[in-house]
């Protein structure tokens, strides 16, 4: 555990404390930027958690949550920023993308109600917006929009372009033994498209990841005459590391904690729990199973609302090796948005035999992988074309007028579903 993640949890979490009113480098991605800002959510309402931040133009209902480690509320604002495909930010203006200013407070909030960490949990249903695309939306404190907070990708999306997978079709990843491969097919019959080779861009994400994805994937062929672009990938760079099933643990209760779990503390606040050893899977043979791609569920089977009674607790991860790699070894899933900073970086500790890192979670199942920071990513986990993933495929089209990439044609398409 980090000494210095500690004390700054210790301090933000005191009552009355001021804000920094320091302006700090956000980014255009999912981050938060304070220790006290946990388990933020975008998904549409009505559905699970673990579906991706995206929307129709015509039935936007995307919701934001998180928390906020401190005793009291504050009053936070939201803003939206259009970007390009590659999350580069575009030359829309507010009036370009919304109907009203582009400022929203978050009014709806509630009180934490359980013994270890007090948090307010907050809630903010998104505004409309005009034209699809990729959004950033912004969390700041009130009055200055450079005290950001938390920052927060989703995707309005439009019917222009349908996608298809092409099953027929066939390359030579179709051999691979831990490599995936997509073959489809974008149509564009009802809508004309100038230059599609220039105006059209292609992305493709796997199990809702953004430090994996491949941008600007080019067509095998254009058919202007019947308005089809193919795509078929024949070249390693082409193709997706299939990687294998995520490990996973399941804290929803405290008083009786659940799979993958070695012990918990309850003498001290937040809780300490041990996630069962791991080792290594890079030789082992492919089982399955089903997981969340990498995603997490909050629930608490000890009360009622696990939004407002979920525990935070620090969870400690541990990795037997016979031996330090030469690479940083981190702990990621969607928990950390796939991040790999010093806050889930893994320790090697040569008493133990293992590394190990502990991360600050909120009561649920999740999701979790250890990634070596090299060339060899997936070495600690294996990769098996046999494993379940979602991939998402986007379209984006930036016409003349407005001079910016809209996202036109959205579909998601399993492998290997279960």
């Amino acid at each position: 555990m980090r000494l210095t993640t500690l004390l700054l949890l210790a301090l933000t979490a005191l009552p009355g404390l001021p804000a920094s009113g320091l302006a700090k480098k956000w980014e255009l991605a999912d981050r938060t930027y304070e220790e006290t800002i946990r388990t933020v959510q975008v998904y549409p309402a009505g559905a699970s958690p673990l579906a991706p931040a995206v929307a129709g133009l015509r039935a936007q209902n995307l919701v934001l949550e998180f928390d906020d480690l401190v005793s009291d509320r504050a009053s936070y604002y939201a803003r939206y920023v259009h970007c390009n495909y590659d999350w580069t930010k575009s030359i829309l203006m507010d009036l370009d993308i919304l109907d009203q200013f582009n400022e929203f407070p978050i009014n709806d909030f509630i009180y934490s109600n359980n013994e270890s960490t007090p948090y307010v949990h907050y809630t903010l249903r998104l505004p409309p917006v005009k034209l699809p695309g990729n959004y950033v939306l912004v969390v700041y404190r009130e009055g200055d929009r450079e005290d950001v907070l938390l920052t927060k990708r989703f995707m309005i999306t439009d019917t222009r372009a349908t996608v298809s997978l092409q099953d027929n079709l066939s390359g030579r990843g179709t051999l691979s033994t831990s490599n995936q491969l997509l073959n489809f097919l974008v149509n564009y019959r009802n809508f004309e498209i100038i230059n599609p080779l220039e105006t059209v861009h292609v992305v493709i994400r796997q199990n809702q990841r953004w430090d994996n994805v491949k941008n600007n994937v080019q067509p095998a062929f254009v058919r202007e005459d019947i308005r089809q672009l193919e795509y078929r990938f024949f070249e390693q760079d082409d193709m997706f590391a299939a990687g294998n099933e995520f490990r996973f643990v399941d804290f929803r209760s405290v008083n009786f904690p659940g799979q993958n779990t070695d012990r918990l503390d309850r003498k001290r606040k937040p809780y300490q729990l041990w996630v069962a050893f791991d080792r290594s899977r890079e030789s082992e043979a492919y089982a399955l199973y089903r997981d969340l791609n990498g995603g997490y569920v909050i629930q608490n089977l000890d009360y009622a609302d696990g939004h407002i009674t979920g525990n935070y607790l620090w969870v400690t991860f541990t990795f037997k090796s016979p031996k330090p790699l030469k690479e940083d070894v981190y702990v990621v899933g969607a928990f950390n948005s796939w991040q790999r900073t010093e806050d889930n970086k893994m320790t090697w500790d040569a008493g133990l035999g293992a590394y190990q890192g502990t991360v600050l979670l909120k009561q649920g199942v999740y999701d979790y992988q250890y990634v070596v920071d090299g060339p060899q990513p997936f070495q600690l986990e294996g990769s098996h074309y046999q494993t379940e993933n979602m991939y998402e495929i986007l379209v984006y089209y930036r016409p003349f007028r407005p001079n910016a990439d809209l996202l036109i044609g959205y579909t998601t398409l399993p492998v290997n579903p279960r």
